[in-house]
């Protein structure tokens, strides 16, 4: 019964993809950025090393995504700025690693919600 939901949920998944606007991807790469910070902040606090370690590759290559994904000719301006929001949450992420800090991981995924929610609003007009 296990696999034959989660063969569902997976197909269910990949056809969320497929079909999803460029906006709407971009949606999902910050809500999994979101899922991956929550977790590493509460392994990390846990104490939890390598897991948080692993969460936290997780969502600095999703950052790292949205980075290389932006578009400096259609974004002009505002490319810039997200690039430099992008920046700053890697160095930070890097921070809390270093020094096993759980709460910069938290305000990195406040500030990776606040741009999620602005790109939803974006999307729904």
């Amino acid at each position: 019964m296990t696999t034959n939901y989660t063969a569902s949920r997976v197909a269910y998944q990949r056809a969320a993809i497929m079909t999803a606007s460029q906006g709407q991807l971009i949606v999902m790469l910050y809500d999994g950025a979101g899922r991956f910070l929550a977790q590493a902040s509460s392994a990390m606090s846990l104490r939890e090393i390598e897991d948080a370690h692993n969460k936290l590759r997780r969502a600095e290559m999703i950052i790292n995504h949205l980075s290389a994904s932006l578009d400096y000719e259609r974004g002009g301006e505002l490319s810039g700025h997200l690039a430099a929001i992008y920046s700053f949450c890697l160095r930070h992420l890097n921070q809390a690693r270093l020094h096993a800090d759980p709460e910069k991981i938290d305000q990195v995924r406040e500030l990776m919600g606040k741009l999620r929610d602005a790109w939803a609003q974006i999307t729904s007009e």
